[in-house]
């Protein structure tokens, strides 16, 4: 069997009643045939990465699958009917895990530890999620600028936004870039970067942190009116 990954992120007109879905939604995360994993999550516009960005008109789904039909057959339609239709915009992202380390809520979602193929062609995808040390945090997003100055102009880059079930102290990104070449020449040879990733050990800015990369199989729909 072949993990499946599907991220959805809807844009929704009215805030409140968006609010109270996330709030009951999460009852109906559990219990679907093949659902091995599945998180509700706030966005941020991807500017600075700080809680700042929080998005409240932009919200996702994140669902890891045992296989294919699990994956068509979705969520529990009780959580995500309201969502698509309360939407004015929607994204949906499939994905195949090519490589994770470290775990998210204390899981390792998109299986142990792997080595990516080093021949993979085609967009690939990033999901980056950390829970943030308390004493730490005003470190971490003192450090962040520099960073995101350099995503933005990143050749490659299809899509960046901020993901994480709080807009404080749990953060992640979600990225989509047109290669894995494209990634790789951000990540280890933007000196920005490579200075925070260097910090993040003698910083000790997470309590928990994940790192995966997907080959994007599919993109539906828009965001902010383009599809990445």
């Amino acid at each position: 069997m072949s993990t499946v990954v599907d991220l959805r992120v809807w844009d929704v007109d009215r805030v409140a009643p968006a609010v109270l879905r996330m709030a009951t939604g999460r009852r109906h995360l559990a219990g679907r045939p093949g659902l091995r994993f599945a998180k509700l999550l706030g966005t941020g516009a991807g500017r600075t990465f700080t809680p700042r960005d929080a998005d409240p008109h932009r919200w996702a789904l994140l669902t890891v699958w045992d296989d294919e039909a699990s994956a068509d057959a979705g969520p529990d339609p009780r959580l995500t009917d309201p969502w698509d239709e309360a939407a004015s915009e929607r994204l949906s992202v499939r994905m195949t895990p090519l490589s994770s380390r470290g775990r998210w809520s204390g899981a390792e979602p998109f299986g142990a530890s792997t080595d990516e193929p080093p021949d993979h062609a085609g967009p690939v995808a990033v999901i980056t999620r950390a829970r943030l040390r308390t004493s730490r945090a005003a470190s971490f997003w003192r450090a962040v600028p520099p960073v995101v100055g350099d995503l933005a102009q990143a050749p490659g880059l299809r899509l960046a936004l901020g993901v994480g079930e709080a807009p404080v102290l749990l953060q992640g990104t979600f990225s989509i870039w047109e290669s894995r070449r494209h990634l790789v020449d951000f990540a280890y040879r933007t000196a920005a970067h490579r200075e925070a990733v260097a910090r993040t050990e003698p910083a000790r800015w997470y309590a928990e942190e994940l790192f995966a990369r997907f080959a994007v199989r599919d993109v539906s729909g828009t965001y902010r009116g383009r599809r990445p």
